[in-house]
């Protein structure tokens, strides 16, 4: 009779631990996500990845709430602002791009998209190409008033729309819209011509009400008077209304048929004849959101309110009229943006 051979103690480990992974009952979901509802938990994941955790909030706080370089950024509110920038990026049918006009308009829409990314505005793109349903009009300049109407309808919500002409560069980008304009508006503009009158509108009119009344659109004047090559507008009643009257010929008795400046005369026009346009009006000096280059405005070339001044860092410049006579827009627009690029060169790069 054969003696019965006793097992050793890791035999009965291991047979133990087969039992345990075959013939063990495997616990409830219940039972086996519980400890994820338990407070030692995740006091646990914080202890370990204590770290990585804190790494991770503040590249979210700079995402959402800063400017800082390398970094994704984010913005969850919907867009207050939108940019309308007039550009022609197909071509027209009348003559062929050049190269220099094809790295202007290049270089014009990189840096409004650039601005608009940086602080969480829209940017919306605008053909301005000659449109024949203009033409019977003799208004085939007009597109500023027609093209305002349907960005307010593409964008329902958006509060301020700031219209840019193609030779228009901002120069200093770190800037948001709010903080040099916005905030305390009333404060940064002038309500009456008492300070700036080049065309010698009436100054004074009956039946104006300016200090109850707020601002819904910007502008700056120019030596020529009102410059439309870079204004603010805001979504209103009386924007709304401003537009429709803008567009009809009737209220100014079809003197676009004769007018030099086209969209400019006729808003200066209504201004001078319509009290309620008046009331809702705001100036800012033209080095606010228009600065000429040298050229510009050559009458008053030494007149210091209009030109770009680089140690004063003004916010935008207009090269506006740089196709005509000797001046060059692609030169023009070459030196601004290099200028831009060495004031506003940060000190981590060194290119």
């Amino acid at each position: 009779m054969t003696s019965r051979i006793k097992p050793t103690v890791e035999e009965l480990k291991r047979s133990d631990s087969l039992y345990s992974k075959s013939l063990k009952p495997s616990p409830t979901s219940k039972q086996r996500y519980s400890k994820y509802f338990t407070p030692s938990f995740y006091v646990s994941l914080l202890s370990r990845h204590k770290k990585a955790l804190i790494a991770l909030f503040s590249l979210v706080i700079l995402s959402v709430y800063t400017s800082a370089p390398f970094i994704p950024h984010y913005h969850f509110k919907e867009p207050n602002v939108v940019i309308i920038l007039a550009a022609n990026e197909g071509g027209g049918v009348q003559r062929w791009k050049t190269p220099q006009e094809w790295s202007v308009e290049r270089s014009s829409i990189s840096n409004k998209k650039d601005y608009a990314k940086r602080h969480g505005y829209t940017l919306a793109i605008k053909d301005t190409t000659l449109k024949r349903r203009y033409s019977h009009e003799w208004r085939e300049g007009w597109e500023k008033a027609d093209i305002l109407k349907q960005t307010m309808r593409q964008y329902p919500n958006a509060e301020w729309f700031w219209w840019l002409d193609l030779h228009t560069f901002i120069m200093e980008p770190q800037i948001s819209l709010e903080k040099f304009l916005f905030e305390d508006l009333e404060k940064k503009v002038y309500r009456t011509l008492d300070h700036l009158n080049p065309l010698g509108l009436p100054v004074d009119s009956s039946y104006v009400d300016i200090e109850n009344s707020p601002i819904d659109l910007i502008l700056a004047q120019d030596c020529g008077g009102f410059n439309l090559g870079s204004f603010l507008i805001r979504r209103s009643e009386w924007s709304e209304i401003l537009m429709d009257v803008w567009w009809d010929p009737a209220m100014y008795e079809q003197m676009h048929m004769t007018w030099e400046h086209k969209e400019q005369d006729c808003l200066e026009n209504l201004y001078k004849n319509q009290p309620w346009i008046r009331e809702r009006v705001g100036f800012v000096p033209l080095r606010a959101i228009n600065s000429f280059p040298p050229g510009a405005c050559s009458d008053q070339k030494d007149d210091p309110r209009y030109f770009y001044d680089s140690k004063d860092r003004d916010f935008v410049v207009n090269m506006a009229g740089c196709n005509f006579g000797d001046r060059s827009c692609w030169d023009e627009y070459e030196y601004y943006r290099n200028l831009q690029k060495s004031l506003n060169k940060r000190w981590y790069k060194f290119w």
